[in-house]
């Protein structure tokens, strides 16, 4: 646990952030271009792999090899913005703002196109990640199961926002029986990362949850007592203590 003066400078930090994702739309278009660039660009990469010289048994093992990278991926880029405190950097308010999710037993019930869209908003390292794809399938000679692997993996990056939201908010059989089959993530699975510490990162299907868990306990200290602290005395504007959008 830090000290209470380190406390308390994060959470005055924490708050200032907040204070600023709240009060400027700045924060809201930047998340609404993010996600608009990030669909496009898999709209546009799902097209071009169309036309990939691929057979469909191999494009199979490529969605496979898809599954276990994307929730790899993002279970990693998860883990380490569950730790990151620098509030007071230009993507402060987005932290601060993302920090909130570990408050949300339920999220805002939506569409599952609007949660697609929503929540791509807030995968900013996507974009960039996307683009590179984008230039690789233009370049030639490159390995097409390669290309339709990377393809696939930034489609279900977005996808794995659906499976966290099902996680959260669905008790729909079909949920339940895709989460059994181990295409999405699995209610029981997820609470682990609730309400124990330091666990179970991965959210599209879970599958590298014990590689992400291994590398979670080499290298991070865990968020209950860090990062979860620090807007412990965050109050949402209008009294709501959760003002995630989400």
């Amino acid at each position: 646990m830090e000290p209470g003066s380190d406390l308390e400078l994060k959470q005055k930090q924490f708050n200032a952030a907040m204070e600023l994702y709240t009060g400027r739309k700045r924060y809201i278009l930047f998340g609404r271009f993010v996600a608009a660039a990030n669909i496009s660009l898999q709209v546009f990469l799902l097209y071009r792999s169309s036309g990939f010289s691929l057979g469909p048994a191999r494009r199979l093992y490529a969605l496979a090899a898809a599954y276990l990278l994307a929730d790899f991926v993002n279970g990693l880029v998860h883990l380490h913005a569950d730790h990151m405190d620098n509030y007071e950097s230009p993507g402060g308010p987005l932290v601060a703002n993302f920090h909130l999710h570990h408050k949300r037993p339920k999220y805002k019930d939506n569409s599952l196109p609007v949660v697609y869209f929503n929540e791509s908003a807030s995968k900013v390292w996507l974009v960039p990640c996307l683009c590179a794809v984008a230039w690789l399938s233009g370049r030639p000679g490159v390995n097409p199961f390669l290309l339709c692997t990377l393809v696939y993996a930034g489609l279900l990056s977005s996808a794995a926002e659906v499976s966290h939201y099902l996680a959260h908010n669905s008790a729909s059989p079909a949920a339940a029986f895709l989460a059994r089959a181990g295409l999405l993530l699995g209610k029981k699975r997820h609470a682990r990362h609730h309400l124990e510490d330091n666990v179970s990162y991965t959210f599209l299907n879970a599958f590298t949850d014990p590689l992400v868990d291994l590398l979670a306990a080499k290298f991070y200290p865990g968020y209950k007592n860090g990062t979860d602290l620090h807007f412990a005395k965050y109050t949402a504007p209008g009294g709501d203590r959760d003002n995630s959008p989400a």
